[in-house]
């Protein structure tokens, strides 16, 4: 290789453990998000500032305690059917839990990170005719090349913010394959004890409540594959906005560390989506899942919650103040393009509350039923509408 300096051996480099390094993780994944990027850049950010100490046998007896009372309660109070298998009690490391949501998360977004991919190789495609400027086709081929990394920085970036609050495995409240088992962040949960004063055996056992709530929700034979058809049909018509890509790409300065940064950690994400009237219905199909999924969650917690929890009115306000400081959900929001408000998720609570004020706790278990006796937008929004239409 010719350079200004005389020619170079492009081996020459081989042996050195920087570059080894940066050669193993470019190569690690040939799909549309390179997994190992996400998954170093996921640990670091969220280690970050942090101890991250191994848990200890206390912790872990402490949350199976909690998680086998949580059980016999959700059962009691909704009527669903518990799961067939006992799921084990992990718990885990921030690194861990960063580790088990690269891998639970791949299925979630791949499909949209393909949908991008697609997008910008009929963009770098279209670029290669002869009267297209040769500035605007390097630009789509470099674009091919780089998005991989792209997406697996963002996906990192947004697996280590998710690492320094996330409680439990269901704080990502979406139905996944492999949910035989459940995870509890040790480091997360005591440092949420400490600083909020709050009693640890009040406090695991609400987040117990929460988790085993979801796990019996998404363990519904029918739940996970209704989700995936609707993330799928919303996906299918997406269009990427190539020029949004282009533009942030092209006036992005890749000196400055904090440029990027502020990329990546952009709640309008790195690849946005041109939705029109259609997908917006589609949208409001999964976000109505979502909303009443996590509503469903947060209601039978607290339901439960003030009635076993001496130390409950402290909890419940720590939990309210903290979730007022994040307003979107970062998943969806930057890896999905798919808008999903924190006020989405209390509308859920609100329907819920609602339903169980005009009839029962029963009644609002029908909801998962099937997929059908789920609530739509518009019953979420008036819960007298569901109750119409399910009595």
């Amino acid at each position: 290789m010719d350079t200004p300096f005389g020619p170079i051996d492009p081996n020459a480099f081989a042996d050195t453990p920087l570059f080894r390094e940066i050669q193993r993780v470019i190569s690690s994944s040939s799909g549309p998000i390179n997994w190992e990027l996400a998954r170093q850049i996921g640990i670091a950010s969220a280690q970050e500032g942090r101890e991250d100490p191994a848990p200890s046998e206390a912790d872990l007896h402490s949350f199976e305690e909690a998680v086998r009372v949580a059980e016999l309660h959700v059962a009691d109070l909704t009527g669903l059917e518990p799961p067939a298998e006992l799921a084990p009690v992990e718990v885990v490391r921030i690194a861990e839990w960063v580790n088990a949501s690269t891998e639970g998360l791949r299925e979630l977004l791949e499909p949209a990170a393909a949908k991008v991919a697609a997008a910008i190789g009929e963009m770098s495609a279209a670029s290669m005719t002869p009267d297209v400027p040769a500035e605007a086709a390097g630009m789509g081929g470099i674009l091919q090349q780089i998005s991989p990394l792209l997406l697996g920085a963002q996906a990192g970036t947004v697996l280590g913010y998710l690492g320094q609050h996330v409680l439990g495995q269901y704080d990502v409240a979406v139905p996944r394959s492999g949910h035989g088992r459940m995870l509890f962040v040790a480091a997360n949960v005591a440092r949420f004890e400490h600083d909020w004063s709050l009693d640890p055996t009040d406090f695991r056992t609400f987040v117990a409540l929460h988790e085993v709530t979801h796990r019996f929700e998404f363990a519904r034979p029918w739940a996970e594959p209704r989700f995936r058809e609707l993330l799928d049909d919303f996906l299918f018509t997406l269009r990427i906005d190539v020029e949004a890509i282009q533009g942030k790409i092209a006036t992005l300065d890749a000196a400055d560390p904090e440029a990027m940064r502020s990329l990546l950690e952009s709640e309008d994400g790195l690849f946005g989506a041109i939705l029109d009237d259609e997908q917006r219905i589609k949208l409001g199909r999964v976000q109505a899942f979502m909303a009443a999924a996590e509503g469903f969650g947060d209601h039978v917690t607290h339901a439960l919650g003030r009635r076993l929890l001496p130390t409950y009115a402290r909890i419940d306000e720590a939990m309210r103040r903290y979730r007022e400081e994040e307003l979107a959900d970062p998943v969806f929001e930057r890896l999905l393009g798919i808008e999903m408000k924190r006020e989405q998720y209390a509308q859920g609570r609100a329907f819920c509350d609602a339903v169980v004020e005009q009839s029962d706790e029963a009644t609002l278990a029908r909801m998962w039923e099937s997929a059908d006796a789920l609530p739509s937008l518009p019953e979420i929004e008036e819960p007298l509408l569901w109750l119409a239409r399910t009595i």
